[in-house]
């Protein structure tokens, strides 16, 4: 075995909080265990990392709509089942907490610390008319998919959530 690290990647193709959670957590465990760790975020994943308000830009009015109705920001994310207008995301929620569990949130700043890498597809951002402004900064890079495949083909776990 070679002494350089083991890699992990995630696509981060949802946009609901549950299975955030779940990719960050898995994220985090595998960057504390010394893996170089990237997550890809596409289509309504890009959710997980765009600021709460938009920035204003020349966007086609497809995009505009597709921006009112899918208001970005980790702290809007839904869940993915049982949201029960959002009664089921504030029962998790206190859970989480009373179980001492870190919030997407908290999470999203532990990732960067432990050097987990942040890309955002520039295909699904130019499809929703999003600008690298949107982004919140802990985003490391936009790129392609052509840059994902090359990253996942070098990584031991590759995981789409």
């Amino acid at each position: 075995m070679s002494d350089e690290a083991e890699k992990a990647t995630i696509v981060v193709f949802s946009g609901e909080l549950d299975r955030a959670l779940a990719a960050f957590n898995i994220a985090t465990t595998a960057a504390s265990m010394g893996m170089e760790v990237t997550l890809f975020f596409t289509f309504w994943g890009l959710n997980v990392i765009t600021r709460e308000k938009a920035a204003e830009g020349d966007r086609k009015a497809l995009q505009k709509m597709m921006g009112l109705m899918n208001r970005g920001g980790a702290r809007r994310l839904k869940l993915s089942r049982l949201n029960m207008l959002g009664g089921g995301k504030a029962a998790m929620k206190k859970l989480m907490k009373e179980y001492r569990m870190p919030s997407l949130e908290e999470m999203i700043p532990m990732a960067k610390e432990l050097g987990v890498r942040f890309l955002a597809c520039t295909t699904s951002m130019a499809l929703m008319g999003l600008s690298e402004d949107d982004f919140i900064p802990e985003v490391d890079d936009f790129v392609g998919a052509a840059t994902y495949v090359e990253k996942a083909s070098g990584s031991r776990i590759n995981l789409f959530i």
